[in-house]
C-alpha cells in the first residue's frame, strides 16, 4: 500500500494580536509526511516565537531521522526561558504518515486528535511516557483510505467560553461531531480546514480570545496533474513532448494558445473555444478533445498564483472557496492544483512565443519561465511533488 495525504490548515489569530502563537509546519521525508502543530505559551510575538522553535526544532531533527525523546529534550533544553512564569513552554502535535501506510502520532498537552474513518470518531489507544518531566501520548497505526485527521491547538476547544456557549466552551466532543458533520460535505482538506476555523471564529464572535489553529491531513488517492505550457525550442521536439505529456498519468492541462496550437495539431483535434464565460477578466478557456483543461497563457497563470498565494498565506475562508469554484480558466486551475494534486509534472517550452516577441508588453521567455518558477515554489509549499521538465 501506498498512500498520498491532502493537508491544509488554518489558523486565527488572538483578538487584536499581530502575530499568531500557532505554528504549522508540513515536511517531506524520503518516505513520509511529517504534520507539525506546536502552540507557544501565551500569546504574540513570545508565542510565536516558541511556538516557531518548537516547530523547526522538531521538524529538522525528525526529518534527519531522530526519535522522539532526542527532540523533545532539544526543545526542552532549547527554549528561551519565560521570566514573568520562569518556564519555557510550547504543546504540540506531531503527525508523520508513511507511504506504507504506516503513521505515528506524537502528542503533548495539545488536545487529542480527532480521527474519522468510515463516517465513525475513532479513537485508537496510545502508550504514555515521560521524557524530561513532560507526559507524552505516543499513537502507532496504520491508516486507510479516505481517513481524516484533525490536529487543533487549545483555542479551538475554548471558543465560545463565557459568551456563545457556557464555561466549557465548544469542548473536544462537540468539535469532533461537528468535524464528522463537516466530512460528508466535503472530502477536501483545505475545504474542511476552513469550515471548522469558520465555526470558531462565528463562536468567539469574530473576536478570538486565544490563538486557534486547525490542521487537516487525509489519506487520498495519488493524484497526478500534468501541465504543458511554451512552445518547444525546436518545432522537430513537438512530437516528442507531446509523447511524453500524453503518455504520463494523470489530467493533462495545456496553458497558452501557442501550446495548445501544438497539442491540437499533434493529436488532430479542433480547439473549440468557450464563449459563455463569466469574468471578462480573464480569458476563456478552450476544449480540447483527450485534454482536461486548456487555458490562456500568461494572464492567467498570473490570476492562478494570485489564488494560489492567497492559499498559502492563510487567506482563504468560504468565500475564497465560492471564488475556487467559478467557471473560468484561474479558477479551475487552482482549484485543480489546491484539492486535485499530490504531484505536479510541468512540460515547459523554452522558446520564446512569436506573438510576443516584438510586443511592448515583453511578455517574453523570462516571463513564462518566472511564472513557471512561482508556480513550482507554490505548488511544493502546498505539500505537491514537483517535476519539471524543459524542451
Amino acid at each position: 500500500m501506498s498512500v498520498s495525504i491532502d493537508v491544509a490548515w488554518k489558523s486565527l489569530n488572538k483578538h487584536q494580536e499581530e502575530l499568531c502563537g500557532d505554528k504549522v509546519e508540513i515536511l517531506k521525508t524520503e518516505n513520509s509526511d511529517i504534520m507539525i502543530l506546536a502552540d507557544g505559551m501565551g500569546s504574540g510575538v513570545k508565542a510565536n516565537i516558541l511556538a516557531t522553535l518548537t516547530a523547526k526544532i522538531l521538524g529538522t531533527m525528525l526529518c534527519e531521522g531522530a526519535e522522539i525523546e532526542s527532540c523533545v529534550e532539544t526543545v526542552a533544553k532549547t527554549l528561551p526561558i519565560c521570566q514573568v512564569r520562569n518556564v519555557a513552554y510550547a504543546t504540540f502535535s506531531i503527525l508523520q504518515i508513511f507511504h506504507n501506510g504506516f503513521a505515528h502520532l506524537i502528542e503533548y498537552d495539545n488536545p487529542a486528535c480527532v480521527f474519522i474513518r468510515d463516517k465513525k470518531i475513532i479513537k485508537y489507544p496510545y502508550e504514555e511516557m515521560v521524557i524530561e518531566g513532560k507526559k507524552i501520548r505516543e499513537y502507532c497505526f496504520r491508516v486507510q483510505q479516505n481517513d481524516c485527521f484533525v490536529l487543533m491547538s487549545d483555542g479551538v476547544i475554548y471558543a465560545g467560553t463565557g459568551e456563545i456557549l457556557n464555561l466549557h466552551g465548544w469542548t473536544w466532543k462537540s468539535m469532533a461531531e461537528y468535524t464528522l458533520n463537516c466530512t460528508r460535505k466535503t472530502l477536501s482538506a483545505s475545504r474542511l480546514a476552513a469550515m471548522l476555523s469558520q465555526a470558531c471564529d462565528d463562536l468567539y464572535m469574530q473576536k478570538p480570545g486565544d490563538d486557534t489553529t486547525i490542521a487537516v491531513a487525509r489519506i487520498i488517492e495519488r493524484r497526478v496533474v500534468n501541465i504543458f505550457t511554451g512552445p518547444p525550442l525546436r518545432m522537430d521536439d513537438d512530437e516528442r513532448l507531446m509523447y511524453d505529456f500524453m503518455h504520463m498519468e494523470g489530467k493533462k492541462i495545456v496553458s497558452g494558445g501557442s501550446s495548445a496550437n501544438i497539442a491540437a495539431r499533434i493529436l488532430h483535434k479542433d480547439i473549440v473555444t468557450k464563449i459563455n464565460y463569466s469574468n471578462p477578466g480573464i480569458p476563456p478557456i478552450a476544449v480540447i478533445e483527450g485534454l482536461d483543461l486548456e487555458s490562456e497563457g500568461v494572464l492567467t497563470l498570473g490570476r492562478t498564483l494570485k489564488l494560489l498565494k492567497r492559499y498559502i498565506n492563510d487567506e482563504f475562508d468560504t468565500e475564497f472557496f465560492d471564488e475556487l469554484d467559478a467557471d473560468n480558466g484561474a479558477s479551475k486551475l487552482a482549484k485543480i492544483l489546491i484539492e486535485e494534486c499530490t504531484e505536479l509534472n510541468l512540460f515547459v517550452g523554452t522558446s520564446v512565443n512569436e506573438i510576443h516577441q516584438s510586443s511592448d508588453l515583453s511578455f517574453d521567455l523570462s516571463l513564462r519561465m518566472n511564472l513557471v518558477k512561482q508556480l513550482c515554489s507554490a505548488a511544493e509549499k502546498m505539500g505537491k511533488k514537483v517535476t519539471i521538465m524543459y524542451y
